[in-house]
């Protein structure tokens, strides 16, 4: 498949299933660039990180006949990651964005190089990546310099289920090193696309999420037996917010045709966390839908430097790497999504709290069984720690380069911890799920609608109602992959 000129997370979602290359237009943009870049080189004069130091050392003029293993030198010194491995999603995430990055052509790329980029894509090929050591501002350098290793013959890769050397899959391939020219290392360790591996993932799976997350919450306002006057049309038209107009509008469609909503009301209001989810999904959903544009205009840019523009006959050294953009909106996208698991945890206690004809715990024997006490504990817990983990990255800086880079965003930190809040919110969803189907069956013989009435059919195929206490954390498991499935 023909890499497009235009990442969107709708066509990522194709592409990550699909094996790419590049388009003409795309293979004549970088030969053209690096020709000029070339010429530029022979021309004698001096280019910041094409023959030059790095960083601080941006003054020291490196020979001709060490241009090669300055690149070299670069990767290796800066393969400094630590901590736990990147998901070897989001590393073929992050190969897919470097490729489009490098394939504008304006990084003074060789054809080879971003070819055998493409090459480990097409073939998993996925490199071992670590999560800490980036700041988010100078280019995810440490990242990035372990994801091109592998080009090297260094590092290791995971493939084919397994770990190897790196050297060892080349040779498998039959294929030999590479030996980066001049500007190769510093446009392959430059750009943000380690941050925006992980916003693309956050987004894909955010966007699920938030649309699980308005159906169970109707299964829990049936559970609940809520009203369903909150999510009437006249209500929006007056906030016109899209996001909670579109929640509302939702709302209706999946508490159409429900017996519960018969049901006579014997209460004037619900609590805000069924009243208000049109306002509170709806907010979150007006986040994401900005989040996502922001996201979109970086995964379509060039953020290596220096930048080389052969039309205009300038090398231009500027600041496209610093992940500021990013930074704030992940921060942005982690209390947004935050919010979904903190008001879906207090309908979880809601329906576990006897109130409404339900028993305690929604257990059939309470006292002698303990029901759903302790997972609302669990949600509980899970949610505290999304508040903690929501604590913005993007306000902190530290000054690194002995003084060259002196701000810096700090948004790989904040798109390390978005991925723990996504994952955190699932697993609440996945109690409320639990806890509100079991509510439903208690509301038995009545029916909800059509619509979740499918939803409850579905998921009792994989977790069965509770007569009984047993080990709930099982049931959980299994709902957090209905939810993955879903």
């Amino acid at each position: 498949m023909e890499l497009p000129l235009h990442l969107s997370i709708a066509n990522i979602k194709t592409l990550l299933d699909e094996k790419i290359n590049l388009s003409d237009d795309d293979l004549k943009k970088v030969n053209d660039n690096r020709f000029y870049l070339d010429l530029k080189i022979k021309s004698g004069g001096t280019y910041y990180g094409i023959n030059t130091g790095f960083g601080s050392l941006c003054d020291v003029r490196i020979a001709d006949d060490e241009i090669q293993l300055l690149q070299e030198n670069l990767v290796c010194s800066h393969a400094c990651g630590f901590g736990d491995e990147v998901p070897q999603e989001i590393v073929k995430l992050m190969l897919l964005l470097k490729i489009r990055g490098l394939a504008h052509g304006y990084s003074g790329i060789h054809q080879d190089t971003i070819e055998r980029l493409i090459f480990f894509y097409n073939n998993d090929i996925l490199p071992v990546v670590y999560e800490q050591g980036s700041l988010g501002a100078s280019g995810d350098l440490a990242p990035l310099a372990h994801l091109s290793l592998p080009l090297l013959g260094k590092g290791e890769v995971n493939w084919s289920n397994k770990k190897y050397a790196s050297a060892e899959v080349l040779k498998h391939y039959d294929l030999e090193p590479l030996q980066l020219h001049a500007k190769e290392g510093l446009a392959l360790l430059n750009g943000t696309q380690f941050m925006s591996a992980y916003a693309v993932w956050s987004l894909i799976n955010a966007e699920a999420l938030q649309t699980q997350a308005i159906i169970i919450a109707a299964l829990s306002l049936e559970a609940f037996d809520g009203k369903a006057e909150p999510f009437s049309e006249l209500i929006q038209r007056v906030r016109p917010h899209q996001g909670q107009i579109e929640v509302a509008q939702t709302m209706r469609g999946l508490l159409k045709a429900s017996e519960l909503q018969t049901r006579e009301k014997k209460q004037v209001q619900d609590p805000y966390s069924f009243r208000c989810i049109p306002q509170v999904h709806g907010a979150t959903k007006d986040t994401l839908k900005h989040i996502k544009s922001v996201v979109e205009i970086e995964i379509n840019s060039v953020t290596d430097n220096p930048t080389v523009f052969e039309m205009e006959d300038q090398i231009l050294s500027g600041g496209n790497f610093h992940g500021q953009p990013l930074a704030l909106n992940l921060d942005f996208m982690a209390i947004a999504m935050a919010e979904l698991a903190n008001i879906s945890e207090r309908r979880t206690y809601l329906l576990v709290s006897g109130q409404r004809g339900l028993p305690a715990f929604l257990s059939k024997n309470p006292g002698l069984n303990s029901g759903f006490m302790i997972a609302q504990y669990t949600a509980a817990s899970i949610v505290s720690q999304n508040k903690q983990l929501c604590t913005p990255a993007s306000v902190d800086s530290i000054v690194s380069s002995n003084g060259q880079e002196d701000h810096v965003s700090m948004g790989a930190n904040a798109a390390t911890k978005l991925k723990r809040v996504i994952d955190n919110v699932r697993r609440v969803l996945a109690i409320e799920l639990l806890v509100a189907a079991q509510g439903i069956d208690l509301r038995r013989p009545q029916r909800t609608s059509p619509r979740l009435e499918e939803l409850m059919l579905a998921f009792r195929q994989e977790v069965v109602p509770m007569d009984t206490d047993r080990v709930i954390h099982e049931d959980m498991v299994k709902t957090e992959q209905f939810l993955k499935d879903f």
